[in-house]
Formats: C-alpha cells, sequence, structure tokens
C-alpha cells in the first residue's frame, strides 16, 4: 500500500495583461468675468470619447463663514394695567318728611333709631307714621317703637 501525498495548489490570481494608462490631460478653466464657473466647466469639457480621461481643475471657492447669531433679546411682556374704573359719585340725597307743616329729615330718624336700639344692628327696617308721630322699626329681629317730633 502505497500512499500517496496529496498537495493542494494554491489557485492564484489570475494576471492580467497591465492597463496601458493614457496621459492624462489637464484642462483649466479660465473664468471668464461676466461667466460662472459651473458654466465655464461646462466649456471647458471636451467632446467624450471612450479610452480618454478628462480631469476638471475646479477653482476652490472662498469658504463662506456662517453668519453668527446673536442671542435675540428677551421680550418682557407689557404689564398689563387694568382699565381704571370711573370713581362713582356719591350723590348727596336730602329727603325730608313733612307732616302738618312740619317736617323732620330722614337720616336724624335713623340716627335716632339706632340710639334707641343700643347697640349696632346688622339690618333695621324702619316704618315712619306721621300721623301717629312715630318709628315703628325692627332690628335684627326685634321689634319696637319710638316717638317721632316734627317741628
Amino acid at each position: 500500500m502505497a500512499t500517496t501525498k496529496k498537495t493542494t495548489a494554491k489557485t492564484a490570481p489570475a494576471k492580467t495583461a497591465p492597463v496601458k494608462e493614457e496621459p492624462v490631460k489637464k484642462t483649466v478653466a479660465k473664468a471668464e468675468p461676466a461667466k460662472t464657473v459651473a458654466t465655464a466647466a461646462k466649456k471647458a469639457e471636451p467632446a467624450k470619447t471612450e479610452n480618454v480621461k478628462v480631469e476638471t481643475v475646479k477653482k476652490a471657492e472662498p469658504v463662506k463663514k456662517a453668519p453668527v447669531k446673536k442671542a435675540a433679546p428677551k421680550k418682557v411682556a407689557p404689564k398689563k394695567v387694568a382699565p381704571k374704573k370711573p370713581v362713582p359719585v356719591e350723590t348727596k340725597v336730602n329727603f325730608f318728611v313733612e307732616y302738618a307743616g312740619a317736617q323732620v329729615p330722614v337720616e336724624e330718624v335713623i340716627k335716632n333709631v339706632k340710639a334707641t336700639y343700643g347697640k349696632d344692628a346688622k339690618e333695621i327696617s324702619i316704618y315712619l307714621k306721621p300721623e301717629e308721630s312715630k318709628a315703628y322699626f325692627v332690628a335684627d329681629g326685634n321689634a319696637e317703637e319710638m316717638d317721632v317730633f316734627f317741628c
């Protein structure tokens, strides 16, 4: 029994024929005053042929710096001022009760009712009967009466 050694042959990459590089034609686009660089580059391109490589050199455009953004000033909301309400004008009222040629101011009757009751009341109702010369009143639920003198 004879043993044979198998050798594995490594496959080498297929050799290809060297590619002949043709010289690269460089064209420089000259900027004309009224024409843009893009228009000049289009004119500089030669007619396309199959085996010719053409490189165009572009002029470096100046780098534009982004404008520095300034922080906008904070907007302060104007303070809301409530419209001024007109001050109500108190009208002074003079109210008199007249009977048999004599008169009594109502403010005097109210002042005498408060004095007769003797303490501050939350609510007072007054009923004036000049023919009897009396004032009947209810102060905080307590009913009382007093004399009224017409002068």
